[in-house]
Order: structure tokens, then C-alpha cells, then sequence
């Protein structure tokens, strides 16, 4: 395992073995069971290209009313539990004792992309973004406080760890593209992202 710091986010570089990715995964599919993958609209309408859902005691949601978090999936049931395998891996590298209270479950299929944008929805900015890669590589973009200026770009493999907090708590982000296939974790392809936050 290899950490980088890149512009204030501590990237961990090969953080889950292959074995650690398929159980967390496994995991994941018990999470799907409960609360399935939904696709949110954004305020203006459009369907993201993401599908979605989250475990723990909130989900972020979104809809022509905006963007929040929620105590239960559209289908009216409450979130599962945030796999006792994420929680570890937010141990091991938040650096904080308070557990998240979502885990929020990204799926990219091929052309699914996530634009540049800033995680301001929690209560406080204080706590951690802790997000986790599993599947094919994703082309990962890291900007600034602000709109505008340089980018800079990296390649997410299955395993890495990326935690975003302190001055980079509020930096914009996003994923450009998947490199589909690139990986046999998952037997159709794509790519699972977890983020896990502090919401209250």
C-alpha cells in the first residue's frame, strides 16, 4: 500500500486486497437486497447517469426539491446498516472516533460519470469524507474550493482509499469517466464507490 496526500486528500493506494474487496462487496449485495439501487433526479430534472442507495441511519437523496439526506429509501423502508467491513476500513483511516452516519453506495456503469462537485449537505464540515473504490478504475478529479482554475487527475484502482477532510473537506471533486472492464471484481462490470459521512 502506497499513501499520497494530492492537493489535501490522503490517497490510499491499494488499501483492500483482493479478498478484503470481494467480502466488502459481498456485503454490499446484502445492502442491495434491503434498500435497491435507485437513479435520484438533480433539482433541474435530469436523471444522473449514477444509480444509488446508502446504508446506516441516513440516505442522500435527491429530487426537484433539492439535495438532502433522508431516513428512509424511496420505498418507504428504513436503511440497513452500514456493513461492519466499511466500518472498519473508516476506522483505520478517518482519524476520528465518531462513526459515520451514512454510507452512501455509488454505482457507475459504463458511461456513468459524477461532475465536479462539493460534498455540503452534512450538518458540520468538521468530520471526514472517507470514499472507497471497488471494481473497474475510475478517472478521478480533484479541483478547488472554488469553481474554476486547475484540475488535476488520477486513476482510482479497485481497493484505493481516498479521505477527504481538513482544508480539502470542501474541495470540489468528480468522476469523469470508468474504465469499463478494467476490472473482474464485479462479474458484470462497473464500479462501486462508497462515501461515507458524519451527517448530524
Amino acid at each position: 500500500m502506497t499513501v499520497l496526500n494530492v492537493r489535501g486528500f490522503q490517497w490510499y493506494r491499494g488499501f483492500l486486497d483482493t479478498g478484503a474487496q470481494k467480502s466488502l462487496v459481498s456485503d454490499l449485495r446484502n445492502v442491495l437486497r434491503v434498500a435497491p439501487l435507485f437513479s435520484p433526479q438533480t433539482p433541474y430534472g435530469k436523471p444522473m447517469t449514477v444509480r444509488m442507495t446508502s446504508a446506516g441511519d441516513f440516505g442522500w437523496y435527491s429530487d426537484r426539491t433539492g439535495y438532502r439526506y433522508v431516513d428512509k429509501h424511496p420505498s418507504g423502508s428504513s436503511w440497513p446498516e452500514i456493513p461492519a467491513g466499511a466500518l472498519d476500513i473508516w476506522r483505520r483511516v478517518s482519524g476520528v472516533d465518531r462513526l459515520p452516519e451514512c454510507c452512501l453506495i455509488n454505482f457507475y456503469e459504463d458511461s456513468a460519470k459524477m461532475g465536479l462537485h462539493q460534498d455540503k449537505d452534512e450538518a458540520s464540515f468538521d468530520w471526514p469524507v472517507v470514499s472507497v473504490s471497488l471494481g473497474d478504475a475510475a478517472l478521478f478529479r480533484i479541483g478547488n474550493t472554488t469553481r474554476g482554475g486547475k484540475t488535476e487527475s488520477m486513476w482510482l484502482e479497485s481497493g484505493d482509499v481516498m479521505v477527504m477532510g481538513g482544508n480539502a473537506r470542501l474541495t470540489y471533486h468528480g468522476v469523469d469517466r470508468i474504465r469499463f472492464g478494467s476490472s473482474s471484481l464485479l462479474s458484470n462490470g462497473g464500479r462501486i464507490n462508497l462515501t461515507m459521512r458524519v451527517v448530524t
